[in-house]
């Protein structure tokens, strides 16, 4: 993704799924973020990362298990979590760091 970077240093909170096709927890998530969309609408980025596609990204961020979901505030993560996370736990985090 060549606008990552560009993304996650934008002025919105971003979440990150970084993922890999070949996961089936990964699979998982892809309704829960879409809730989270539906949810909070332009008040977060949502964007998927494929891990194998793109390993230097999970490298920087060192990502090491699939699915590993981070929330960027300014291009700082600002909180991470490894494994399928609920939609209201991602709203509640991103909630946090609205403000």
């Amino acid at each position: 993704m060549n606008n990552f970077n560009k993304y996650i240093n934008s002025n919105k909170l971003v979440l990150v799924d970084f993922f890999a096709e070949w996961c089936g927890p990964c699979k998982m998530m892809t309704p829960v973020l879409q809730e989270v969309k539906r949810l909070l609408g332009d008040h977060v980025a949502v964007i998927k990362m494929d891990i194998d596609k793109n390993p230097d990204y999970a490298a920087s961020f060192n990502v090491v298990s699939v699915p590993t979901i981070m929330l960027f505030n300014h291009g700082k993560p600002v909180w991470r979590a490894a494994g399928v996370q609920p939609a209201h736990v991602l709203v509640a985090e991103i909630k946090k760091h609205q403000f």
